[in-house]
């Protein structure tokens, strides 16, 4: 969930040059217009703020504002219908709506994960908690919605253990919803929780409590920690995991200068970090929308928009078969370039 008082829309154009660092030793390179493209979205939708592809390399899809999620489909060029968060969604009132009022009714898919053994797609909405629909979609099951008797607000973001299938995900306040979020910043809220929830018991559990609006999260490609955005405090949390899946106190991974949003990891286990609104708000001729770290925390790749800063807003940064995949939560389309 990215944060920003101004949402700007695009609705046409290839109006974006992204530069690539691949660390200060090295001059950056500009990708071509030609190569940046983008999936403009079934009419009406923005936001598409998580990027996810299936366990057979099909996709995108994505959750966007008025609780579809949606699959793009190559061969027709078009984008699908594939799933609904909110079982009882009415059409007319939803369908293309992009007002916060209608989301708790209409459902807002945030982050998005398929389970690569079952093929289920998981999904965190900020509204109706942990779900997950089957690799056919249709209305999404609810699996939690409450830890330890308090009842989510914002579920914001998720990722699956490849070993045992257990779901890591944020909940990004006890107080405040998604359509409130700046009154998590506003208010200095450090009631976010980080939470699990075993498939085999169907039980959920509060691994760690406090947190200034969690968001991200993502797991290591072995399983033994996991990183997640700690927003409002401009940092990126390690936390280790034990062997019964308890975590250690958090470590700050990395520092940043804007809001993260979503994390995700690279085939190789690297990170990429997507990043909101700037901290300081300034007149800067390259905006980084996404920082790829190593498994150290060391910046290995910086993604900037150009100056007219058109990918200001950028919830998540996914590399997919040699191409990123830019989400977020104010555009009506998916971004997408080649990875070098």
């Amino acid at each position: 969930m990215s944060f920003s008082s101004t949402m700007l829309l695009l609705t046409t154009g290839f109006l974006l040059l992204f530069v690539f660092t691949e660390s200060t030793r090295h001059a950056p390179s500009v990708a071509s217009k030609n190569d940046y493209y983008q999936l403009n979205l079934l009419g009406g939708a923005i936001g598409p703020e998580s990027i996810a592809f299936d366990c057979n390399g099909n996709g995108p899809y994505s959750g966007v504002s008025d609780g579809r999620i949606l699959r793009w489909k190559p061969e027709a060029q078009s984008w699908v219908e594939f799933a609904f968060t909110s079982p009882h969604r009415n059409r007319r009132l939803c369908d293309g709506s992009m007002e916060k009022e209608k989301e708790s009714a209409c459902g807002r898919p945030l982050g998005l994960k398929f389970d690569k053994k079952s093929c289920e797609l998981y999904i965190a909405d900020a509204y109706y908690g942990l779900l997950k629909v089957g690799p056919n979609g249709g209305v999404a099951t609810q699996l939690a919605s409450s830890a330890e008797g308090v009842p989510f607000k914002f579920t914001n973001d998720l990722d699956i253990n490849s070993d045992n299938g257990v779901v890591y995900f944020t909940d990004s306040s006890t107080y405040y919803e998604r359509r409130d979020f700046s009154q998590i910043i506003l208010t200095g809220d450090k009631s976010g929780r980080l939470l699990k929830y075993d498939p085999a018991t169907k039980n959920v559990s509060v691994l760690h409590r406090g947190l200034s609006f969690p968001n991200g999260v993502v797991l290591a490609k072995n399983n033994s920690y996991l990183l997640l955005a700690d927003s409002t405090n401009f940092q990126i949390l390690k936390f280790t995991l034990s062997s019964h899946h308890n975590v250690s106190a958090p470590q700050v991974f990395a520092r940043v200068d804007k809001f993260a949003d979503n994390i995700r990891r690279t085939d190789n286990g690297d990170f990429w970090v997507a990043l909101g609104s700037h901290k300081h708000p300034q007149i800067v001729t390259e905006v980084p929308v996404g920082i790829k770290y190593d498994e150290h925390g060391r910046i290995i790749k910086v993604v900037n928009s150009d100056d007219t800063n058109t990918l200001e807003l950028v919830s998540e940064v996914e590399e997919h078969n040699g191409r990123l995949w830019f989400g977020s939560p104010a555009r009506p389309y998916v971004g997408t370039t080649k990875s070098s």
